[in-house]
């Protein structure tokens, strides 16, 4: 998402760096430039205007302090990065819970945004959380919205509360009356109440909507926008406000938008916030939105944070502890770590989606590398090793000529990528005890796929750096924390 935006930043910056000494012309040439970015990029105009203004005024003034800086391009880039953050929404928000269970949260939406797996996405984000969701099929209006919901919930192992067939039958202020009181009287903390759409704004879409609110009122009213339309995004929105009236946004299908204009726009020209996100069809591609981490990723930073608790989520609290243990106290990494460290990158989502969030991603030479990974290397790797014995997954010394081939006949690949295989672990294996003795990466080496986390956690936060000890042991120790 926002790869043309983020090339287009991306050029600004590499400009001013080169300028050296700024200028008032050097401001108002990046801030031009900045404008046409932005408009190509499908943003509202009167929200690009405001925003390069700002840029303007706040870098005017700043001027005359940062003359006396050696990095004058880089306290330009912390404004343009805080004016980024501040029309994405400032700070991010969290669902409102109410005093009194249930919370009750309504989505709103036109048909085709994702409303329906939207619901789905959002029970499940939500029982992760501990609480427990009850999904509301009050659409009935669109053919098997209904059943749609009930094959989400199972699959979920979310309650469900469906008690009209759909298909244009039924009551739907009923049913989400009717909702509530079921989940009052199971004890469900949070109901999730799925509406029905249209192909466009209209009265009855509008009556039908403002009748379910009034009738359950809800504590949170999320609409719900398929970020892909760009502008019209933005006019939806309106009307909804004026119409119905709504508490947050949600964006989907923002895997799909590389130019951004409606996630750049919609909080700024609606005035509230964008509460969730959701990238990808997988029902794990959902999460809060957070203004901060989006301007980095637009502005070429990457996105650690969300990455590291992503790896957080995958890799147990045990098995990151333990391959802690493992890396600190120097015993080598096996091929069984490797399997489970496998496991749980496939648990984060595809390679492509992984290392998309490292900085720099939208690089044009690292996007080219990371467009060009296979995500079924994963599976093939995976099946090489599940065909090891425990013995030759922990000593890949014993890997004979016989057992190779029996690895390859049992995984359904040739001799010669079981060979490929191994060979690569071993250089892992000894690129990570020159890491552990502090010799760092060696020069040119980068380290396969899932072999270069010996512990995924700690990716949150950088190792400060700490007086090297003349004991092996315990540099490693300090370099590991």
């Amino acid at each position: 998402m926002f790869e043309g935006l983020s090339n287009k930043f991306s050029d600004v910056f590499g400009a001013l760096r080169k300028k050296g000494r700024i200028t008032e012309s050097d401001i108002d040439a990046t801030c031009e430039e900045l404008r046409v970015a932005l408009l190509e990029a499908d943003v509202a105009l009167s929200v690009v205007e405001k925003f390069v203004e700002r840029i303007r005024q706040r870098s005017l003034e700043i001027l005359p302090v940062i003359r006396q800086s050696t990095q004058q391009s880089q306290e330009i880039y912390g404004v343009i990065n805080q004016e980024l953050i501040a029309i994405l929404g400032g700070a991010a928000r969290r669902i409102r819970y109410a005093k009194q269970p249930p919370t009750i949260i309504m989505l709103a939406g036109l048909q085709g945004s994702g409303k329906t797996t939207l619901a789905g996405k959002l029970a499940r984000f939500l029982k992760e959380d501990g609480n427990t969701p009850l999904l509301v099929a009050a659409d009935l209006q669109r053919p098997n919205a209904v059943t749609q919901l009930s094959v989400l919930a199972e699959s979920i192992n979310v309650p469900i509360f469906a008690p009209e067939p759909g298909n244009g039958v039924g009551d739907p202020v009923r049913v989400s009356r009717d909702a509530v009181e079921y989940a009052r009287e199971k004890l469900y903390n949070v109901v999730i109440v799925d509406t029905a759409g249209r192909l466009g704004v209209d009265a009855e879409l509008m009556k039908q909507a403002s009748d379910i609110r009034d009738a359950v009122k809800p504590d949170e009213t999320l609409f719900v926008v398929d970020a892909m339309i760009g502008q019209d995004a933005v006019r939806t929105a309106q009307a909804f406000s004026e119409g119905v009236g709504f508490d947050g946004v949600v964006l989907t299908k923002l895997d799909g938008d590389a130019k951004g204009g409606a996630a750049l726009s919609i909080a700024e020209l609606t005035g509230k916030p964008i509460l969730f996100t959701s990238i990808g069809e997988k029902l794990s591609d959902f999460d809060y939105f957070y203004p901060d981490r989006m301007a980095s990723r637009i502005l070429g930073m990457g996105d650690i944070q969300t990455l590291a608790e992503q790896a957080k989520k995958a890799l147990d609290g045990d098995s990151a502890k333990r391959l802690e243990e493992k890396f600190v106290s120097g015993e080598d990494f096996t091929l069984e770590d490797f399997l489970e460290q496998m496991q749980a990158m496939k648990k984060m989502g595809s390679m492509t989606k992984i290392l998309g969030m490292l900085p720099g991603a939208n690089n044009a030479a690292m996007k080219k590398q990371i467009d060009a990974i296979d995500d079924k290397e994963l599976v093939r790797t995976q099946a090489i090793v599940q065909s090891m014995t425990p013995e030759e997954r922990r000593n890949p010394k014993v890997l004979n000529g016989s057992r190779r081939s029996r690895i390859a006949r049992g995984s359904g690949r040739t001799v010669t990528e079981v060979n490929s295989l191994v060979d690569r672990f071993s250089a892992a294996q000894k690129v990570m005890k020159q890491m552990r003795s502090g010799g760092g990466m060696p020069k040119g080496m980068a380290l396969p796929p899932g072999m270069g986390m010996p512990a995924a956690p700690r990716i949150a936060a950088a190792p400060k750096k700490k007086s090297r000890s003349g004991n092996p042991a315990k540099r490693a120790a300090d370099e590991g924390r």
